[in-house]
């Protein structure tokens, strides 16, 4: 990939990861964002439970927001290209009425993005 294609990918994954790493990990600890997202059984929790697909993208966008530019692989590039395709595809799909406690906005924090804060 070109220089200029990881710019690219790096702008539009700080435009849609708008939560912090300690925010994102303080939120991945709760019991709601735990509670939403699609389980694939292949994501196991060492408590022998299945981690929904969201919440082990948000352990993964931590990962990456700690690394130095730098030290940004091409799967991370691929992955944040990922993230940017899911967010921008589930606000798409913005449900009518109060958002603030809905499972929609729970999925797109799992993944960074907190819609509320736009």
């Amino acid at each position: 990939m070109a220089d200029d294609d990881h710019q690219e990918i790096v702008k539009s994954f700080r435009e849609v990861v708008n939560m912090t790493p300690a925010a994102l990990e303080k939120w991945l600890d709760s019991d709601e964002s735990k509670s939403v997202g699609w389980a694939d059984g292949a994501n196991k929790k060492e408590a022998g439970g299945t981690e929904a697909v969201g919440h082990k993208e948000g352990h993964r966008i931590v990962e990456i927001k700690h690394k130095k530019p730098a030290d940004l692989t091409e799967d991370d590039y691929a992955h944040m290209k990922k993230v940017v395709g899911y967010v921008h595809r589930h606000l798409a799909q913005h449900p009518s009425g109060d958002i603030e406690h809905s499972r929609w906005r729970a999925s797109l924090m799992n993944w960074g993005h907190d819609p509320l804060k736009d």
